[in-house]
């Protein structure tokens, strides 16, 4: 698994990005049909937490087959990955209860193709690097972050991805410190009614999932850096 996973420029097409999907890939579908998405040219980047809570999660495998499909693994995606460690009650509390009734083979596989989900990505725009991590990178500079999940002990390493899938520090404190070395850093994680910017950070998890809440997915254009 690359920690960091890098993607060079797209000079055919469109690089969007896109908030929590919660297994509500029908709807997904429905947001990247109206902004005319075009899977022979343009690249989906989802910024985690694709399952859970929602009722097409098992349709997960058919979007991490897709070429143009590039998720950050998230809080809920990471249960998938400790599915026999993690603490299942919690789990279950979130959404976790459609994983249980699947075959063990299914159940060992998914975990092997959540695995393999990198922590965070980088995208080269025309315009400069772009950054996505599921919760928040709680470094002052990209090149720290990766700094740290490259060259830390295991245990520090753990601790630095547990923070990019589960910190909610930014946010909170409406913190609008840059991350340096990056045009923008994309997240999600926080459920919001519209997207919000704090310095270079883009939250934009606006509850697609929830469409009964008025939610809806927010597609990020990664060049113009507006939705689209």
């Amino acid at each position: 698994m690359s920690v960091i996973k890098r993607f060079e420029r797209n000079r055919a097409g469109r690089d969007f990005a896109v908030g929590d999907i919660h297994g509500h890939f029908t709807l997904l579908q429905k947001a990247l049909d109206a902004a005319c998405f075009d899977p022979a040219v343009d690249r989906l980047f989802s910024v985690g937490d694709l399952i859970d809570r929602g009722p097409e999660c098992e349709d997960v495998e058919a979007w991490l087959a897709k070429p143009w499909f590039h998720p950050v693994r998230g809080n809920h995606d990471d249960y998938v990955c400790r599915y026999d460690t993690c603490e299942i009650g919690n789990w279950m509390r979130n959404g976790g209860s459609w994983f249980v009734g699947l075959p063990e083979v299914q159940q060992q596989c998914l975990a092997i193709s959540f695995r393999e989900l990198p922590i965070g990505i980088e995208i080269d725009t025309q315009n400069g690097l772009v950054g996505l991590v599921h919760a928040d990178c709680v470094f002052d500079s990209w090149d720290e972050l990766k700094r740290e999940l490259d060259c830390a002990s295991n245990q520090r390493r753990k601790l630095v991805m547990n923070t990019c899938m589960w910190s909610r520090t930014r946010i909170e404190q409406h913190d609008e410190r840059p991350v340096h070395g990056l045009r923008a850093l994309v997240v999600g994680h926080n459920p919001l009614r519209r997207p919000v910017v704090l310095g270079n950070v883009y939250h934009i998890d606006t509850m697609g999932w929830r469409p009964q809440d008025g939610g809806y997915f927010t597609l990020l254009n990664l060049e113009t850096l507006e939705a689209a």
